[in-house]
C-alpha cells in the first residue's frame, strides 16, 4: 500500500524519509546500446552516460484521474502518467545519445488505478474461459519506452503470482528481485540482476550491473498470494550477496533499483526481522555500490548521498516521487584506467514532465484501452439519497465511512461459523481519500472506487477487549496532542508520528471517544459495546482488510489474532455489489455516530 506523498521541503529538512520468467540464481541479462557517436581517432580516456529512473507508476499511463473522470489535478500542479515521462526520456536520449542512456524502474507498476484493476480482474491479462488475455497497458507503454530493467514492487503481488508472471512475460525487459526467492528451494524466483553494456568506440564497453531489490513486507501484505510460494529476505542481506558478484563479473558501475525507502523504518512493527525502508542501510553497509534508484515511499528526493561505512565512498540516491510525476536522472562520468572504467563523477536530479506533451505513440497504442476503462468506471450501479463526502472523515464519524463498515460487517457475518456468529461483530477501516464523494442521485463504479482506492480483501479476526483497546490507542497516535482549552485546527491535527490517513483506522460497532488532550497511549475513553463497558476478556470478531490483518502499519495483536473469516473478493467490489443489490444507497440504513474526538471529555466537534 503506497505511502502518502511528502513534499520535497519536508524531506530535505529531515534529511531522510519514512520511507518476476523464473531464472536461476545469478542469471545475467546482457544488453548493448547502439553508440550514436563516431569512432574517435584515438582511444577515449573519459566517457559519460546516464541512467534514467521512474518508480511507483501504479499504472498511470495518461494524465487522468479515473476516480474523478477528469484530467489529474493537485494543489502543486503536477501531472501524472508515463505518456509525458516518455517525452522527457526521448529528449534525454536525443541530447545525450541513444547509446549513453539506460532506463530503469523501481517497482509498483501493475496496481493503483482503474486501468490496472480492469486488466487484472475485469478483462484479465491472464485470460478467462479459454480466451487469451490482452496485453497489459503498462507492458505496452514500457516496451515502447525501451526500459532496460524494473524492480519488483510489493504491489506487483496484489493480484496474485499468475497475473504478475503474465505481465512479466509481456515485458521486453527483466523484472528484477534478488530478494524474491522460491520458498522451497530458496533460489531466486525472478532474475536478481542484469548487466548492460555502454558501447564506447575504440575502447572497452562500460559494463553496468543493475541489481533489483524488493520489499520484505510482501510476505505480510500479500500473505494470501505468496505464503508457501515465495519468501523475501532483507535488502541488505541480499545486496551483500550480489554486489560482489556483479563486481566479480567485471561491472564497472553497480546500480541498484530498490523498492524501498530511505530512512530505515518499517510499518510492520516486529512482525518481520527485515527493514522496510532500507535503501540508506544498503548504501551504508554494502560496499561497491555507485548509486541507487529509490522507490516505495512516494516522495521526491532529487539527490541524496550516503557514505559507505567500509569504503568511505559516497553512494548517490534519488527518488522520483510517484505516478510519473518526476523522472530521476543519474549522470555518470567515467575514466579508463588500465582497461577498466572507474567512476570519477556522478550527480542526480529530478525532472518534471508537466510542461511537455504526451508521447503521441503511447496515445496511439493505448487510447482505446483508456477509453474502455473510462466507460467501465462510468457504469451506473445504483442511486444515493444524499451526497456523502469524505472531506471530514479524518476527524469526524461520517456516513461515507459507515458505508464501508456496513459492507465489511454484513459480508463477514454471512461467513462465520455458528460459534463465531455468537460473538459481537465490529469493523475497522481507514479513510483512504479525503476527496472521495458519492453524489446524490446516480452512483457509478468510479464513485465507489474513489472511496476505496486499494485492492484489499476482507478478513474477520478475533481480538479481546483489551487487545481492541490497544488497537484503538495505536490508531489514536494519528492525532497531534492538543491541550484542553486550545483551539483545534484540522489542518495540523492529523498525521502525527508519520501516521498517514491510510494507516488510521476507525471502528464501528463499538462506541468510544478519543481524547486528543491526553498523551499517546491513554486517549481511548468510554469504550462500550451496546451500552456496556468493554471488558478485557470479551472476544470480538473484527472485520478488517487483508493489509491490516497481515500486519500492515504495525497495529498490535491483529496479525497474530485467530481468524474467523477470509475472502479473496476485493472490498471495493463488495461495496459495488452492495449498492447494485440494494439499488439505493441510503445512509439511514447504516450511518451511526459511534466515535468522536474530545478534549478532557469535551467534544471537539
Amino acid at each position: 500500500m503506497p505511502v502518502t506523498p511528502m513534499n520535497r521541503r519536508e524531506f530535505m529538512q529531515k534529511s531522510a524519509v519514512t520511507g518476476a520468467a523464473v531464472a536461476a540464481a545469478g542469471a545475467v541479462g546482457t544488453g548493448t546500446a547502439q553508440a550514436a557517436d563516431r569512432k574517435p581517432e584515438h582511444t577515449p580516456r573519459t566517457w559519460s552516460f546516464s541512467i534514467l529512473g521512474t518508480t511507483d507508476l501504479h499504472s498511470h499511463v495518461f494524465d487522468w484521474d479515473y476516480y474523478k473522470d477528469a484530467a489529474y489535478r493537485d494543489k502543486a500542479g503536477n501531472s501524472v502518467g508515463v505518456a509525458r515521462v516518455a517525452t522527457l526520456i526521448r529528449q534525454q536520449r536525443e541530447a545525450k545519445g541513444e547509446g549513453r542512456v539506460l532506463l530503469v524502474d523501481a517497482g509498483d507498476i501493475i496496481q493503483g488505478t482503474s486501468l490496472a484493476y480492469y486488466y487484472a480482474r475485469v478483462d484479465p491479462i491472464t485470460g478467462s474461459g479459454g480466451r487469451r488475455g490482452p496485453r497489459h497497458p503498462m507492458a505496452v507503454a514500457m516496451n515502447h519506452m525501451r526500459y532496460d530493467a524494473a524492480a519488483l514492487g510489493n504491489h506487483e503481488f496484489n493480484y496474485g503470482i499468475d497475473v504478475l508472471r503474465k505481465f512479466e512475460s509481456q515485458c521486453h525487459f527483466p523484472l528484477l528481485g534478488a530478494n524474491a526467492l522460491d520458498a522451497k528451494t530458496l533460489r531466486p524466483a525472478f532474475r536478481p540482476y542484469t548487466v548492460k553494456r555502454i558501447r564506447v568506440p575504440g575502447a572497452p564497453d562500460i559494463k553496468v550491473g543493475i541489481l533489483g531489490l524488493t520489499n520484505p513486507g510482501i510476505a505480510l501484505w500479500d500473505k494470501d498470494n505468496v505464503s508457501g510460494k515465495m519468501v523475501f529476505p532483507g535488502l541488505v542481506e541480499q545486496a551483500r550477496k550480489y554486489v560482489p558478484r556483479l563486481r566479480a563479473l567485471g561491472c564497472d558501475v553497480v546500480f541498484l533499483t530498490d523498492h524501498s525507502g530511505l530512512d530505515g523504518s518499517s510499518s510492520y512493527g516486529d512482525e518481520l526481522p527485515y527493514v522496510e525502508n532500507a535503501s540508506n542501510l544498503v548504501a551504508q553497509q554494502v560496499p561497491g555500490i555507485d548509486a541507487i534508484l529509490v522507490g516505495h515511499t512516494h516522495v521526491e528526493v532529487p539527490s541524496y548521498t550516503v557514505k559507505n561505512e567500509q569504503t568511505g565512498e559516497d553512494v548517490l540516491l534519488s527518488e522520483p516521487y510517484c505516478w510519473g510525476m518526476r523522472l530521476s536522472v543519474f549522470d555518470f562520468e567515467v575514466e579508463l584506467h588500465h582497461g577498466q572504467w572507474r567512476v570519477t563523477g556522478k550527480k542526480a536530479q529530478t525532472l518534471d514532465p508537466k510542461d511537455v506533451e504526451e508521447d503521441p505513440e503511447i496515445t496511439r497504442l493505448l487510447k482505446a484501452d483508456h477509453d474502455l476503462v473510462v466507460n467501465y468506471v462510468n457504469t451506473p450501479v445504483g442511486t444515493c439519497t444524499q451526497d456523502l463526502s469524505a472531506a471530514e472523515s479524518c476527524w469526524k464519524d461520517v456516513p461515507i465511512m459507515d458505508f464501508i463498515h456496513q459492507v465489511q460487517m454484513a459480508t463477514v457475518a454471512t461467513g462465520l461459523s455458528t460459534a463465531d456468529a455468537a460473538l459481537p461483530l465490529i469493523s475497522v477501516a481507514a479513510p483512504f481519500s479525503r476527496t472521495a464523494d458519492i453524489p446524490a442521485g446516480s452512483v457509478t463504479i468510479k464513485d465507489i472506487a474513489g472511496l476505496y482506492i486499494y485492492d484489499n480483501t476482507l478478513y474477520g479476526k478475533k481480538l479481546t477487549g483489551a487487545q481492541l483497546k490497544d488497537y484503538l490507542e495505536y490508531a489514536a497516535k494519528y492525532y497531534h496532542q492538543v491541550p484542553a482549552g486550545t483551539k483545534v485546527d484540522t489542518a495540523t491535527l492529523t498525521n502525527a508520528n508519520g501516521f498517514w490517513d491510510y494507516m488510521y483506522d476507525t471502528a464501528a460497532g463499538v462506541d468510544y471517544e478519543i481524547d486528543i488532550a491526553q498523551p499517546e497511549g491513554s486517549r481511548i475513553k468510554n469504550l462500550t459495546y451496546k451500552g456496556a463497558a468493554v471488558t478485557d476478556d470479551q472476544v470480538f470478531v473484527v472485520a478488517v482488510n487483508n493489509y491490516r490483518a497481515n500486519g500492515g502499519s504495525g497495529y498490535p495483536h491483529i496479525a497474530s489474532a485467530g481468524s474467523a473469516y477470509s475472502s479473496t473478493n476485493e472490498i471495493r467490489q463488495l461495496m459495488i455489489d452492495y449498492v447494485t443489490a440494494k439499488g439505493t444507497l441510503d445512509p439511514a440504513d447504516f450511518a451511526v455516530t459511534n466515535w468522536r474526538l474530545t478534549q478532557a471529555g469535551t467534544p471537539v466537534f
